[in-house]
């Protein structure tokens, strides 16, 4: 594996710019030449398209800017990666940030690519997916799989706690360790309502497994596939990159997220109301897990224009410290209407929008969260 400390990120095969490590592990990003003169900021507040050289103050990314480390695997991939790197004679613990960039590479979420990349072959076709749920669980175990290679190639740049694959165009998510058996059709019940409560989402199904109910599949909202067949890749920022939060802590309320909606989607009605939804539907269908890279905006460059991103991660959750991870008007442990109320008429909602959606979402979420708790 090369230990270059400098590395290209790339959109669509365009250089965007350069980073390099510092001395003291930090990870410093300038913008090149020409993408100066026709790209947009990748990072719109932390890197705004200026021709500097933008070094990292936090370590809350160890390091790195937020729109980076959105590249990088979180739980699940992360211990592929590191299982992958175990099995080649490297200590994961010697490989630094960039260096995990670069087996991103290409295979990462959103638009982002990074050069040079430790090559690994690709593989978009679906396995056998009981096969690679059962792997999954004998990796969570610490047991060894004989599809490591397999499972890497599927997993190993994906986001989320849950064990995973993905293709070019869906991602199949299985059961953790602890999970209940039915974990799969619980998420799809909640990416139905959610639709039925007026929340964008990406097309779902389940996939069929000879062991039970089978397993939730959900289409790439950062995969655009165009009228020549061919697939783009759509520019995508967490609200934890974009804020640079701590997404593992509860580190930020609905204020923020409406606020940071208002802002970077330049009070755009539709995605205002989206992200209220988004707030009503957490509270009412008790998804607790709420925490800042659960939530999305994506880049359209045709209108030049962030959005709110389509919807995913929802389930009936509760975070071990009991509350939701983004408080509502300051409240984590029992939101209502009165702090969802304030939270969309201090965005600049009307009441009567504010009421409408409450309302909506209240009455078509009524009994979801029951059905999961209790069962």
């Amino acid at each position: 594996m090369s230990k270059s400390k400098v590395l290209n990120v790339h959109i669509d095969g365009q250089l965007v710019g350069t980073m390099a490590e510092t001395a003291d592990r930090r990870y410093a990003f300038a913008y090149d030449k020409q993408w100066l003169k026709s790209g947009y900021p990748i990072s719109p507040f932390s890197l705004p398209l200026e021709d500097q050289v933008f070094v990292p103050t936090s370590r809350t990314f160890h390091g790195l800017w937020g729109v980076f480390a959105d590249s990088l695997p979180d739980a699940w991939g992360q211990l592929l990666v590191d299982r992958m790197l175990k099995s080649r004679g490297i200590d994961p613990a010697a490989v630094s940030q960039l260096e995990r960039l670069a087996i991103v590479g290409v295979s990462g979420m959103g638009a982002l690519t990074y050069r040079p990349a430790w090559e690994m072959e690709k593989e978009s076709n679906m396995e056998d997916l009981d096969e690679l749920a059962a792997s999954c669980q004998r990796l969570l175990n610490h047991e060894d799989v004989s599809d490591l290679d397999t499972l890497f190639r599927m997993g190993g740049s994906s986001g989320g706690a849950r064990p995973k694959v993905m293709t070019d165009e869906w991602i199949v998510k299985f059961p953790a360790k602890g999970d209940r058996p039915d974990s799969g059709l619980m998420e799809k019940a909640y990416m139905d309502c959610a639709a039925d409560c007026g929340i964008i989402v990406p097309e779902s199904k389940i996939m069929p497994s000879r062991n039970g109910g089978g397993y939730f599949a959900v289409r790439r909202f950062d995969r655009e596939r165009m009228a020549d067949g061919t697939l783009k890749r759509v520019p995508m920022l967490s609200a934890a990159a974009l804020l640079e939060l701590d997404w593992r802590t509860p580190s930020m309320d609905y204020h923020t997220l409406m606020k940071l909606t208002k802002i970077l989607c330049m009070e755009h009605p539709e995605d205002m109301q989206q992200m209220f939804r988004r707030a009503c539907f957490n509270v009412f269908a008790h998804n607790r897990d709420d925490h800042a890279k659960n939530f999305s905006f994506v880049y359209d460059a045709r209108e030049d224009h962030w959005h709110v991103s389509p919807a995913y991660d929802l389930t009936c959750s509760t975070t071990y410290w009991g509350e939701h991870t983004t408080t509502v008007d300051g409240n984590g442990a029992d939101p209502s209407v009165k702090e969802l109320t304030n939270v969309g008429k201090k965005a600049g909602l009307s009441l009567k929008t504010c009421k409408a959606i409450i309302e909506e979402v209240r009455e078509r979420t009524a009994g979801l969260a029951e059905r999961f708790l209790n069962g």
